[in-house]
């Protein structure tokens, strides 16, 4: 008797773990196809990414059909995230995100975008601090605006919240970049070329004094010329770059979102980037649950 108990147990686990599952399925085909704009857009990249990922493969580029499959789970995260976290990511959001992501893998990366458009990596971490200023400054718009809460907070505190998330994971990207550039030898802080050097490294008498050498052409190890015209440095510059223009971006949205609380709501430009609550009717996994009930 024991024994058929625990066995219903564990059938009636499996049904409710696969009706789960069945739920989930169909609520992110629904979050997916939700807008027709984003949805299109989603559906053209992916293919994109598929055909790449299959001339990869014939290549035999293996490492780069790799990042295509990332790509390919990267392009879901907007959806997930909404039906995860119950929230509403603005159709304008969603599309810069969905060509963010296209753009940093497959152009970046595959098509060497970074290294034949030298300005590539700068518009995409400028891009970047836009975007995380915006989910930020959404962060605590939407705890501002809850009914469970009764203080309120200032425009201003929020467009500090809002850069100051930005500028965190952008620090914490640049770690990432650097932990892969140390342990793997990958380059993603992309290096520079340079011209004039400052150290006190240099200084023959071990003085806190820097030497400055200006002029360089060319730079040899172990008395071979690297043929480069100049000094190269490791990453520093390009960390250092990649973190200003993120400041920019953060910047930018702050402000934005500074006057768009002012005004509260009243600027057409911020709604495009400022996620939001779902509302009880556009809550596909409840919506999923439910029919997978009935």
């Amino acid at each position: 008797m024991a024994e058929r108990q625990k066995e219903k147990k564990k059938q009636s686990k499996k049904r409710g773990s696969g009706q789960r599952l069945e739920a989930w399925k169909q609520a992110l085909q629904m979050e997916l196809r939700e807008h027709k704009s984003s949805f299109l857009v989603f559906s053209v990249l992916r293919l994109l990414v598929v055909v790449t990922m299959v001339l990869q493969f014939f290549n035999g580029n293996y490492e780069n059909v790799y990042v295509c499959f990332l790509t390919l789970l990267l392009l879901v995260v907007p959806s997930l995230v909404q039906v995860t976290m119950k929230v509403e990511l603005p159709t304008g959001l969603e599309i810069v995100m969905l060509l963010f992501v296209f753009s940093a893998e497959i152009l970046g990366e595959i098509n060497a975008f970074y290294i034949r458009i030298p300005a590539w990596d700068t518009i995409l971490h400028t891009l970047n601090g836009f975007l995380m200023a915006a989910i930020g400054f959404s962060l605590v718009d939407i705890l501002n605006r809850h009914e469970r809460f009764s203080f309120q907070m200032s425009p201003v505190f929020m467009a500090v919240v809002a850069f100051c998330f930005s500028m965190t994971i952008g620090v914490l990207w640049e770690f990432f970049e650097w932990g892969m550039d140390m342990f793997f030898h990958l380059d993603m802080q992309k290096d520079t070329v340079l011209h004039t050097i400052s150290s006190v490294a240099l200084n023959p008498g071990g003085q806190n004094i820097p030497v400055v050498i200006t002029g360089i052409r060319d730079m040899s190890i172990d008395g071979q010329s690297l043929g480069l015209g100049g000094y190269l440095d490791i990453g520093l510059y390009d960390t250092m770059k990649d973190l200003f223009v993120n400041f920019i971006g953060a910047v930018v949205f702050s402000a934005v979102g500074f006057f768009y609380v002012k005004s509260r709501g009243k600027g057409s430009f911020a709604k495009r980037f400022i996620p939001r609550l779902k509302n009880k009717d556009r809550d596909f996994l409840a919506i999923a649950e439910k029919e997978e009930e009935i």
